[in-house]
Parts: structure tokens; sequence; C-alpha cells
């Protein structure tokens, strides 16, 4: 049953390019078959999560991470009552805009263009699905529904006002030219929490992640079960898998874990927002965007054991050696072409060069960047060896 405070479909805002709606798909399944289709949708197959692509064929990657996100977010909707094709269209499209090699490819950007307007993964995902995608004869991007592309921008919170949250908050204001760029054509209500089943497909983000690194960090034997056996989330569910199947092998060990993770968190989920419905008793998506906090949140005991979860792998799998030699490489990698695509924009593609400016020029980082961050981590291997390689004939 569809709750009322649901997103509707047939009130949507609209897109910024009027069209003809599909007769036979509603305009948020018809954003999410946008997405789907996208070249950057694609790309994420090959770029890392954690671990770079050629480390192991079962590791995540950011294709598979935002399957995972995508499948929580429509059972939390569904449970919910909500519209599950936005969620899932939300869930699909958040990490878009993420570089090769991860946070390590995203800090070697914003480094390279700390005097351009900055780098951050959420603004690139605007950017891609509002102009980078080129698609389409009518318009450049995907010309996503005012729901879709609010959820993406206020993946983290409203990015202004007072209750703005992430890194941009301390200065209260809009996080980059982009999204100001865009808000001053299609405004997106960058001052309120966005709709709920944008807030799902963040908590979905949240699940998911936890839960698949223990998973991986398990799997590449950064820890094991006794690291985990501390932590206030982790450890019971350990022992009460050896309670039932006692001595299990290292996989099944894991995969028992972190299918049972995901329950408690989703259940936790689940039971936290319906205790805030029932006291905020919201009549319209409209409303839920207008409350002081969250709709769709953890309890603040999971919310604490969230951050210890985190916490935990910072210190044992995000900063562990081996993940180490691997981001120092990759930001090496990416300083690399960055400088030079800066410095030296005729070494660019024809399509791209065509884009650039003159060397060393603010319009030239920027160029340089799109076309870095939608690199593969093979590709942008690939590359950095063709360019910077005496021995390269191509």
């Amino acid at each position: 049953m569809r709750a009322p405070f649901a997103t509707r479909a047939d009130r949507t805002r609209g897109r910024l390019v009027p069209e003809s709606e599909s007769a036979n798909r509603t305009p948020f399944q018809r954003d999410r078959d946008r997405i789907i289709h996208a070249t950057a949708f694609r790309r994420l197959q090959y770029k890392t999560q954690v671990f770079i692509y050629h480390e192991g064929d079962h590791y995540r990657t950011r294709l598979t991470h935002s399957l995972e996100v995508a499948q929580i977010a429509r059972s939390l909707s569904r449970s919910l009552g909500l519209d599950e094709d936005l969620a899932e269209a939300l869930a699909l499209a958040h990490d878009l805009g993420h570089t090769p090699f991860g946070h390590a490819g995203e800090r070697a950007l914003q480094d390279g263009l700390a005097a351009y307007g900055g780098f951050d993964h959420n603004v690139q995902t605007l950017r891609i699905l509002t102009r980078l995608e080129r698609r389409y004869a009518a318009f450049d991007g995907l010309n996503l529904t005012w729901e879709t592309l609010e959820g993406v921008v206020k993946h983290n919170g409203p990015l202004r006002g007072p209750y703005a949250a992430g890194p941009h908050a301390a200065a209260g204001a809009v996080p980059a030219e982009a999204i100001a760029a865009y808000d001053a054509r299609h405004p997106l209500d960058l001052d309120t929490f966005p709709g709920p089943e944008a807030q799902v497909a963040a908590l979905a983000d949240d699940i998911a992640y936890n839960s698949h690194d223990v998973d991986d960090g398990l799997r590449a034997g950064l820890f094991d079960e006794a690291d985990l056996a501390g932590l206030p989330l982790v450890g019971p569910l350990i022992g009460a898998v050896r309670d039932r199947w006692g001595d299990l092998d290292r996989p099944r060990l894991a995969h028992e874990v972190v299918r049972r993770m995901i329950d408690v968190m989703i259940t936790d989920v689940l039971a936290e927002t319906r205790r805030r419905i029932a006291a905020a008793q919201p009549a319209s998506a409209e409303a839920v965007r207008g409350l002081p906090a969250p709709l769709v949140a953890f309890s603040d005991e999971m919310q604490a054991h969230d951050r210890a979860l985190k916490q935990f792998l910072w210190t044992h799998m995000y900063r562990h050696w081996r993940v180490n030699r691997m981001t120092s490489k990759a930001r090496r990698v990416v300083k690399d072409l960055f400088a030079l695509f800066h410095a030296e924009p005729n070494t660019l593609p024809d399509e791209w060069r065509a884009l650039a400016d003159a060397p060393g020029t603010a319009r030239t980082a920027r160029v340089a960047a799109d076309y870095i961050a939608g690199m593969t981590d093979r590709f942008a291997l690939d590359e950095h060896f063709r360019l910077f390689d005496r021995y390269s004939k191509t």
C-alpha cells in the first residue's frame, strides 16, 4: 500500500527540458532506465570500490556496490510504501561521479583543482546527469526528473540552511558552481532534506558498503573474525553464527555474518523510521522535506554501531598497508595525468581537446578532470602507460 508521504510519479515537478512522457513507464521508471543505459553507469564495472579491478574478480566494484544499494533501497521502499522505482534510480545513480581508483583518485583531482573550484564526486554525478552524458539529440545529460536530481544532489542532506550536512556545511553554502548553476535554472530546494526515497537510498548506501566491506576485508585477509569480535554489531553476530553452525570456513562464516548484518540494519531502519512516521505524521513528500530531521534513519544505538564499524574499517581496511600501496600508486597516476592534460591540452583526444582552452586555464583544468574522472581503473592505467612509458608505441 502506498504511503501518503511517498513521492508521486504522477505529480513530478518535471524535467528541465519538457518531454512527452512514456505511455508505458512512469517518469521515475524512465529515469532509472536512462541511468542504466548511460555510459557512465557501464564504466562503474571497472571502477574501484576498495580494491583495483585486477586484484581479484570477487571484490566489489562501484557497479556491484550500486546494484546492492539498489536492492536494499527497493526492499526498504516496499516495506515503507514508497516509490520503489525512484529509490532504485537514486541508488543506481549515486556513485556515477566517482573517479577511477575510488577516493584515492578523487583526492588527487581535489588537489589538482584546488584553485579551480575543487572536485567532489557528488557534484560530478550532477555534471554527468545534466551535462557530460551526450546521447540525446534534444539535450545534454539525461534530462532526469526534478525528484531524481534533487535526491542525487542532496545525497548527504541539505546543502545550505540550518540543517546543512556534509563537508560543505561549515560554509553554509552550495558546495560547487555546478550545483549553483543548475539550481539557478531548475531550483532543487537545497535548504531542505530530500524526499523519502532519497533518504532511503542514502541509508541503503550505508548498509551496503558497511556489510560488503566486512565481506571483502575478510576475503582479502586484511582482518579476521577475531579482530571483529569486539565490535558491538558484528561481534555478537559472529558468536551467533558460531553457536548455530560451529567452525565454519571463512567464506561461509563471512556470508552468514554479512547477511545477518544487512537484516539487522534494515530491521533497525524500518523500526526507527516507523517511529518517526508515527510522531511526525507527514501527509506528503513535501511534508517530509520540511521536517527538522530526516524521516528515514538508524536508531541512536545503530548509529553508534555504524560509527564503530566505520572506525574499524578505516583503521583495519582503508588504511591497511596493502591498500595504502594501491592508493599511493593511484594518486600518482591521476596526478600525473591531470598535470599533463592541464599543461598540454593538445595531448587530449580530439573531442576533449575541442572543449579545452589554453594550457593552464581553469576551463582546461575542468575538462582534464572530466576526462580523467570518467576513466575506469584499467583505462587510467593504460593511458598513464601510453603517455609516460618511454617505450610505449601508442
